[in-house]
């Protein structure tokens, strides 16, 4: 198993779009530089996580989050295709 997957934690930060304001300091504070912020249809930014495999679920997009935005969630484990 390489580094990265052990160092990953059991959560994974997931952004509320509709409370997003498209501000960047999650974006900023993310130390692996996963957090993007993105503009949708309507011109309107919000960050995303478009790799959420690579997050290690530090959690440090959290406490920056001032409107409430950012919520962590319990990794769902993946199974292998042909393994199931």
């Amino acid at each position: 198993m390489s580094d990265h997957l052990r160092r990953r934690k059991a959560v994974l930060p997931v952004i509320a779009r509709d409370l997003c304001t498209g501000c960047g300091w999650c974006v900023a504070a993310c130390p692996d530089h996963l957090l993007v912020l993105e503009v949708d249809s309507q011109r309107r930014k919000a960050a995303e996580l478009p790799q959420p495999e690579l997050c290690p679920g530090c959690g440090k997009c959290l406490p920056v989050c001032n409107f409430r935005a950012i919520r962590l969630v319990k990794r769902v484990a993946q199974i292998p295709a042909g393994r199931a």
